[in-house]
Parts: structure tokens; sequence; C-alpha cells
């Protein structure tokens, strides 16, 4: 067994969608960011990369590349899947937490959960996807930007 772990924090300005666990959000801002700045995936593919012992995200998928420019990072969760896959691990399990003060998570949270499973190819039941509010306190709660944190279990394939 293999543990990771990721903190990410990206930006809130207008003009930008909200991506979030690969769902569009309707908010009157977005994450800004090299791809669609889609902070909690980033930080599940940061922790799986992590736990392998591969890096970071940045040595995967670095934003200096054009090739990465506006990808969506469903794409990059699941390229991070066959990195993981041939490394010799599957999912034990993926842990997430959202920072962010508005809009509500809730009624998005399931979606994501669905979306990351379908993308790290496990059950649904090995993602968990959790939400809290800045209380309006620090760059969360004046809704200047998003942070993301995730711990992820890698279980060996190769027995």
């Amino acid at each position: 067994m293999r543990i990771g772990q990721s903190v990410d924090i990206h930006q809130l300005v207008e003009g930008r969608k909200l991506i979030l666990g690969g769902v569009e959000i309707e908010h009157n801002k977005g994450l800004l960011g090299h791809s669609d700045a889609d902070v909690l995936l980033h930080v599940i593919i940061e922790a799986i990369i992590g736990a392998m012992g591969l890096g970071d995200i940045g040595k995967h998928f670095p934003d200096t590349s054009s090739e990465y420019k506006g990808i969506s990072s469903m794409l990059l969760l699941e390229y991070t899947y066959q990195l993981m896959k041939e490394n010799g691990y599957q999912i034990g399990n993926v842990d997430s937490l959202i920072l962010i003060e508005r809009p509500k998570m809730a009624p998005h949270i399931q979606t994501m959960r669905e979306n990351i499973a379908r993308a790290l190819h496990c059950d649904v039941n090995q993602v968990n996807v959790k939400a809290t509010r800045g209380e309006g306190l620090g760059f969360i709660g004046q809704e200047l930007g998003v942070q993301a944190q995730a711990v992820v279990l890698l279980e060996s394939i190769r027995r």
C-alpha cells in the first residue's frame, strides 16, 4: 500500500468556468489556470502521483506546455489512471475536500464522485468528496480562491 496527499489553490476570476470534479457549476466566477483549473482533480492527480513516488503534477503535465492549455482535467485524471496501472497500482480509496465559500457543493458531490470513480476505474464508494466554507474568513471566505485537499491510498495489483 502507498499513501499520497496533496493541496492546491486556484484563484477565482471572472470570465472562466467553474469546474470541480469534472462538473461545470453555475457561478459568476471560475478558476484561473493553464488547464480547465479543476482544483479538485488536480489534488487527486497529484496525490496519486505522489503515492507512487513519481514527483508532482507539474512534472507530468507542465503548465508551460501548450499540449495542456485548456485541457479537461478529467483527461489528465484518465492519463494518471494509466500511469497508475502501468506502475502496478489500483485505487484503495480517495478522500478529498473542497474549501469554497460559494456556491454550495452538496448538489454536485455525487456526480463528482461518479466522474472520479469512472476515470480511476474504481467503485464510487472508494471515492469521497467533502466540502466546507471559509465562513467569511481568509481568501476562501472572501471568495478570492478555492482550495482542495486529497489523500489517496493505492494498493498494489502485483501479487
